[in-house]
């Protein structure tokens, strides 16, 4: 069983549980032979970096100058620098594969997968000033780190491009060079493991010296010439000149094997194979020429002949394998696959296989296998879930999901979010591994990176299709994969309607949510594109985004046009703010004059900052109206209303306000008058300021009644508030004959209950009495019961017969409680209710 699945699913199993997959055969361009090649391939199924070796001899094709090529894992080139910055020492990727190239000089510069320059650095310090001959890119918690090693012998450590370089300890005997080196990190933390003949040195930051480590082997030995630390940095292995190899903890107080290779010649390289299922590594693969071999912590080994020159790649689950005519992955056989696959294996996920196979087949075996797995079958199912997401063929990934599903219906209840979660990553993953896109990850790289960072990657390669049917089906937003695609648009397709038309079809399905056309109407404009930007903006819905580019485009009328016609007026006051700081007043006049809410706005923030040059709208516009406000409103704050009273009227009379131009002349009027009594009376009882009413009220009190009638007359003040004034200014005199006096003079326009209010209000009864009689009868009780008059008020309700009356009268009564008043009211009470 075992051996026929070894043949139909494409990889090959070592007898120590390690196997060797077969990912896409690159297919380089004929001038790349590798053998004379450096190669630097990044982590992740990422790009590779090509440059000839200058160490060693090759015929010259082409151009001598050199050259970083740069090339996906099938050998498609991306992109090229030609080189021209100096000596290039080392070449390593970051974490967000880009290319960083340490030099000679320690300066750093960093291209991204297109041979695009993107950033230049330093190391700094004494590292810039002694030349550079050894360097290591590593990767830390903090980030992407660059380690040199100076022709002084001393390391120099930057973690990250925002950190400073740190200078680690001095090496203890320095006058013996050392033979290999190595970048160990700790958290955000990363110090140097030197091999120097018999012995390994650590370099930490914060020490005076390097502390020395030896004795590591039992068998004799000359030197360590390669150390290697595992991808997660916890194990460590050394190489001697000897060919024998140690493994053991980073720390070395653990050995886990000696081994003899049995070979005198330098190894290529050496690195560790991490396991699958877990963070752990239980072997190293040492790569010779046309050699590779494979030890395990138990020193069993495997070897097998290769081509003459490989290149191997550290992962978090295996290494990978890049030659000229093949690109395979070694990895620890994951358990879950293991015990499906395994000779003999007796695991319920194997029976479950088996039954599976069997039920295609409609054999009866299947029911005796499916017997010898039902009391375990959640587990199987669950195991073959797992062991699908581990496998690169997708017909094994076929087989062992069908498994799955088959198992599945004979469970009570499964929880299908799983299943249905790995089906969603293996398309994923498949359509990652395949030639075009060329990005080769495992289930377990996928989940690490995690999917959000695959879209970015695929965005950035250019993928834009791919990138939204991945992040469809993984349930992912795909509107920002949408903005990328839009500004490839905007920068390569130079037809503007094309690139508008494109844009708005992509963009107008509704399920497509939080797409801004102002992102990418910004990069048009950054590239100069100022009319597809104009174009992509009209298509913005949201003016509070459209308006703030159009003033950074220079285009005030539209921005200010927008703007108004959102109607918010938060937005047009920062719009004319802005305009206000870049245009010249009149210039900003002429732009706004169109878009009254701007207008009016814009004269609101005058009113407060600057009213003189609010002035010049007006005279700007022939605002004769606005132009008399203004004066008036300066006139009133600078205390000369009168000398610009006249100048105010007539730039109401040009404004065809005739009401306004009266009033001018009418206030005039009174002025002049309040001034000259002011001057009759030598300033003894001044009335400036005052109004027509308040000046009248004035005279009254003083006794100028001819005067008061005057005012009256030529400012037209009505018959009945000349009484009210006249009949008030009486009462508060308490001059009760001459207002009685003045109540016969003529028919009081107002009526007396007037007089008997303000009486009352002097509390004087007595007068009040006079004028209640003259009142209307059905007014009468009413004054009389205000005045306290209650004889009088029930004499008067009797006579008018008014029942209603009497009785709210006998309440009242009642409350003062007066006897007298008590009866009298009884009996007219009852004499009306006895009629």
């Amino acid at each position: 069983k075992t051996l026929l699945l070894i043949c139909q699913f494409d990889f090959a199993i070592f007898y120590n549980a390690h196997r060797k997959v077969e990912l896409a055969t690159p297919d380089w361009p004929i001038e790349i032979n590798l053998e004379y090649m450096q190669v630097v391939p990044a982590p992740y199924g990422g790009p590779l970096a090509v440059m000839r070796d200058p160490v060693k001899l090759v015929p010259v094709e082409g151009s001598s100058r050199p050259m970083i090529r740069i090339f996906d894992t099938t050998g498609n080139e991306t992109g090229h620098i030609l080189w021209n910055h100096g000596k290039l020492i080392s070449m390593g990727w970051s974490d967000t594969e880009e290319l960083i190239c340490v030099l000679e000089n320690a300066k750093v510069f960093k291209f991204d997968m297109f041979g695009n320059e993107m950033d230049c650095y330093s190391i700094g310090g004494e590292a810039s000033v002694i030349k550079v001959v050894e360097a290591k890119v590593f990767q830390s918690a903090a980030g992407t780190g660059v380690a040199v090693m100076t022709t002084s012998g001393r390391i120099f450590l930057k973690q990250n491009i925002n950190k400073s370089e740190r200078k680690l300890p001095d090496i203890p005997n320095s006058n013996v060079s050392c033979s290999c080196w190595e970048i160990v990190t700790e958290g955000r933390n990363s110090y140097c493991l030197l091999g120097r003949e018999r012995e390994v040195i650590k370099l930490m930051h914060g020490q005076t010296v390097g502390t020395i480590t030896a004795n590591f082997f039992e068998k004799p030995y000359d030197r360590i010439i390669k150390i290697s630390v595992s991808y997660n940095h916890q194990h460590l292995a050394l190489y001697t000149n000897t060919g024998l190899l140690w493994m053991g903890s980073v720390d070395m107080r653990q050995k886990y094997c000696e081994f003899d290779t049995g070979r005198k010649d330098m190894p290529l390289q050496i690195e560790w194979i991490m396991n699958t299922h877990n963070t752990e590594a239980d072997a190293v693969v040492i790569s010779y020429p046309s050699y590779l071999l494979i030890v395990n912590r138990n020193a069993d080994r495997s070897e097998f002949p290769y081509d003459p020159i490989m290149f191997l790649v550290a992962e978090m689950d295996g290494v990978r394998i890049i030659t000229q005519s093949s690109h395979e992955m070694i990895q620890r056989l994951p358990k879950c696959v293991e015990n499906i696959f395994a000779v003999n294996s007796q695991a319920p996920a194997s029976y479950l296989f088996e039954a599976q196979k069997k039920f295609e087949e409609k054999s009866y075996k299947a029911d005796e296998y499916l017997s010898m797995c039902r009391s375990n079958i959640e587990l199987a199912v669950n195991e073959c879930i797992e062991a699908a997401a581990y496998e690169f063929c997708p017909d094994t990934q076929k087989s062992l999901m069908r498994t799955a599903y088959f198992g599945k219906g004979f469970l009570a209840s499964h929880n299908p979010e799983e299943y249905m979660r790995i089906l969603r990553i293996l398309r994923v993953l498949n359509t990652l591994r395949h030639e075009k896109i060329a990005m080769p990850l495992t289930y377990k790289q996928f989940s690490h990176l995690n999917p959000e960072v695959i879209l970015s990657r695929l965005v950035f390669r250019k993928h834009y299709g791919v990138a939204i049917q991945v992040a469809k089906h993984l349930k992912l937003p795909e509107s920002w994969i949408l903005e990328h695609w839009a500004y490839h648009k905007v920068m390569h397709d130079k037809n503007d309607n094309e690139v508008a038309r494109k844009i708005t079809e992509k963009f107008k399905n509704p399920s497509i949510e939080g797409i801004s056309y102002c992102n990418i109407a910004e990069k048009a404009h950054q590239c100069g594109r100022d009319e597809l930007a104009i174009k992509l903006l009209e298509l913005e819905p949201r003016a509070s985004l459209q308006v703030p580019l159009l003033l950074k485009m220079g285009n005030c009328n539209r921005a200010v046009a927008s703007a108004t016609q959102s109607g918010d007026t938060e937005l047009v006051t920062s719009v004319l703010l802005e305009l206000k700081k870049t245009k010249t007043l009149s210039d900003l006049h002429m732009t706004i004059r169109e878009y009254p809410l701007a207008l009016n706005m814009y004269k609101k923030i005058m009113s407060e900052s600057n009213r003189l040059a609010l002035y010049h709208i007006y005279n700007t516009e022939d605002d004769h109206k606005s132009i008399a406000e203004f004066n008036f409103n300066n006139a009133i704050d600078s205390e000369g209303l009168e000398s610009n009273l006249s100048q105010i009227g007539d730039s109401y009379s040009k404004g065809r306000c005739s009401v306004e131009a009266e009033l001018c002349a009418d206030t005039a009027r009174i002025l002049q008058f309040q001034k000259a009594h002011a001057n009759k009376l030598n300033g003894n009882a001044s009335m400036s300021g005052l109004s027509v009413h308040d000046s009248i009220v004035k005279l009254l009190q003083m006794g100028e009644i001819k005067e008061a009638e005057k005012l009256k007359h030529d400012y037209k003040v009505p018959d009945r508030r000349f009484w009210w004034m006249r009949i008030l200014v009486l009462s508060e005199k308490l001059n009760w004959a001459e207002l009685e006096k003045f109540s016969k003079s003529k028919k009081s326009p107002i009526g007396y209950e007037p007089f008997v209010e303000v009486c009352l209000q002097q509390e004087n009864s007595f007068e009040a009495r006079k004028y209640i009689a003259r009142c209307p009868d059905k007014r009468k009780v009413l004054w009389y019961t205000r005045a306290n008059l209650y004889n009088e008020a029930i004499d008067c309700a009797l006579e008018q017969r008014d029942l209603h009356c009497l009785y709210e009268l006998q309440t009242k009564i009642r409350l003062i409680r007066d006897q007298g008043l008590l009866d009298k009211i009884c009996t007219a009470i009852a004499m009306l209710e006895a009629r």
